[in-house]
């Protein structure tokens, strides 16, 4: 057949550069197939928070390379019993997406990430691939392979590995209610950065304030303060303290003349105060802060030190390695202010508190027959938590103070614990969390707003959670408190993906079980296994006969193909505790060993 010159133009062009025989497209696929090699990294896709993550490698001899055709491998994911499938991508043999082996010239490469959003029902399931060839031009043929390729399976979740010590939330105890009412109330305030516009979000405490006023207790005297951050945005205004005290004292004045008819602002006397350049305040905050001694040592010599005044002072402050904690945690709550409120209240009777306490429980007498005090008392005096809930709603309705909403929160836990169903659980911590949130920002301290963090984290509710871990160590504390916070932050930040930003809270946490435990799966997760398995031995030491711990020396063991390891190690889990052995039976990372004798006898301990 007699072909002219302008009719083999269109061969030459990008997408078909040569004729392609009939018998090119089996003889790519059988070459393509035949000296194919799969691996995947992690051997078992990892759920990373909201998504899987993995990459896949795929190695294929350079001999079935064709212009005009390319070899391909169209991923799917196939879960729940094979009732869905979606499509992941597909990993190409063009050129400018492979690579030559460096070991062996003959081979060419691709590796390809692995990126779908997360869902329980994805977990278990399989990266499937049918390889096929395909003509580079409008209307290619299209070859594919008789079988599928399983090219790793999934989903594994690294936060069934995370370690959290669950420390119970106590009530704060109620004495007999027979005191003398009243004392000093102080409520924080925080600003925005170089402003004096108090806000009214978290954190803010305007709502407390507003119900302290319409409560009407007997005010002798309010004290107004506030200060700014050591930042040049906050420290350009020279007058933002004092500005922010008029914010201050205005609004408490206004609310003052309009909700209360018990005081006037001829009855209360108010005092203010701008603290300004406070080097001595920004250093309380310091040695109040998770910093190790000697970091809290290091910013006292630079304040102490540089020459050249305030900005210079602070200026030299950003060299240190750990500034970034400093701008996170100490500037904020610089920008403070603090009203302190002097008041009185009647005396509070104990007469026939018990009685009366079941009498409201059963709803015989109205909540106003005891006072707020001796209503939140009662709660102590039964066992049963649904009264005991009933008594502190009541008596957050009558006085709305924090000691009651932080009580109910604790009643709400207890009954989440009592729990079968999930839901119901999680819908009494979210319940828990509010009212620990209204209780924090009635008393604002780094303790009360660890719990408000701890029911979220409970509750799965993970960024509420983050939040008020940072809002707990923004406001410093017992350096006690401030390990678990930091320790339970890093936790939170592994099951959600971010094990860098979990690295660095621990570092600001002790060295013990938890932390060395989560330390040791961030190495996991990110494939340094010799130094993960070095970690989980020091966690041994510190907690003996762990079976957490050798369970997660197994689950390395199979990440590196030791067998002998992955007995080893699954048989003083299982001797331990037998919960281990089912748990290892429905884990993938053991998957290719359920059918092994070793596998099999570990599990029979």
């Amino acid at each position: 057949m007699n072909v002219s010159r302008h009719a083999l133009l269109p061969l030459l062009t990008v997408g078909a550069t040569a004729f392609l025989p009939a018998c090119t497209l089996p003889k790519m696929l059988r070459v393509a197939q035949e000296g194919q090699q799969v691996s995947a990294r992690p051997p078992v896709l990892e759920a990373n928070g909201d998504n899987v993550l993995g990459e896949i490698q795929v190695r294929v001899p350079a001999a079935h390379l064709r212009k005009g055709a390319v070899y391909e491998l169209p991923m799917r994911y196939r879960c729940d019993n094979g009732l869905r499938e979606d499509t992941v991508g597909t990993i190409r043999f063009l050129l400018g997406e492979y690579l030559y082996d460096e070991q062996d010239k003959n081979f060419v490469v691709v590796r390809k990430p692995v990126v779908f959003p997360f869902e329980p029902r994805k977990n278990p399931g399989q990266l499937l691939t049918r390889p096929q060839v395909r003509e580079l031009k409008a209307g290619g043929k299209v070859l594919k392979a008789e079988q599928e390729v399983m090219l790793a399976r999934g989903v594994s979740i690294p936060s069934r590995l995370v370690v959290r010590q669950v420390e119970p939330v106590t009530y704060i105890p109620e004495p007999p209610a027979d005191l003398e009412g009243g004392g000093t109330r102080v409520l924080p305030f925080f600003f925005d950065q170089g402003q004096a516009a108090i806000r009214n979000y978290l954190g803010t405490n305007v709502a407390a304030l507003e119900a302290f006023i319409e409560a009407n207790q007997h005010t002798q005297k309010v004290m107004i303060a506030a200060g700014h951050s050591p930042d040049s945005l906050d420290s350009r205004d020279a007058q933002l303290a004092d500005k922010r005290v008029k914010a201050l004292l205005k609004y408490y004045q206004k609310r003052l003349d309009t909700d209360s008819y018990l005081n006037s602002l001829k009855s209360v006397k108010f005092g203010t105060q701008a603290y300004h350049r406070r080097w001595d305040l920004f250093l309380s905050k310091v040695q109040a802060s998770a910093l190790k001694p000697e970091q809290q040592d290091s910013v006292i010599d630079i304040i102490n030190e540089t020459r050249g005044g305030w900005a210079a002072q602070e200026k030299a402050l950003h060299k240190l390695t750990y500034f970034d904690y400093l701008e996170q945690y100490i500037y904020p709550v610089m920008r403070f202010g603090t009203v302190a409120v002097q008041y009185s209240a009647p005396k509070r009777l104990q007469s026939e508190i018990y009685l009366l306490s079941k009498k409201i429980v059963e709803r015989e007498v109205d909540a106003d027959a005891l006072t707020p005090e001796e209503l939140r008392y009662s709660a102590t005096l039964t066992p049963l938590l649904a009264e005991k809930q009933r008594i502190y709603e009541t008596a957050i309705a009558t006085s709305g103070r924090w000691e009651a909403y932080h009580n109910l929160g604790v009643v709400l836990m207890e009954r989440s614990e009592k729990e079968v169903s999930d839901k119901v659980r999680r819908a009494y911590l979210r319940r828990a969390a509010t009212n620990f949130t209204l209780a924090a920002h009635r008393n604002p301290t780094a303790d009360m707003f660890y719990h408000v963090a701890t029911a979220w984290h409970r509750a799965g509710d993970r960024l509420e959670a983050l939040q008020n871990y940072d809002y707990a160590i923004k406001l410093g504390g017992p350096r006690l408190t401030l390990d678990k916070v930091f320790a339970d932050k890093a936790a939170l930040e592994i099951e959600i993906g971010q094990p860098d930003d979990a690295l660095r809270s621990l570092a600001y946490s002790d060295k013990g079980y938890q932390n060395t435990m989560n330390k040791a799966l961030i190495y996991l997760m990110k494939e340094n296994y010799e130094g993960a398995a070095d970690i989980y031995q020091q966690a041994l030491s510190i907690k003996p006969n762990d079976p957490m711990a050798y369970y997660c020396l197994a689950v390395l063991a199979a990440r590196q193909q030791r067998d002998g390891d992955v007995g080893q190690y699954l048989r003083r889990a299982v001797q331990i505790d037998r919960s281990y052995a089912q748990k290892a039976v429905e884990d993938l990372e053991f998957r290719s060993y359920a059918s092994s004798k070793v596998f099999t006898e570990a599990l029979r301990q």
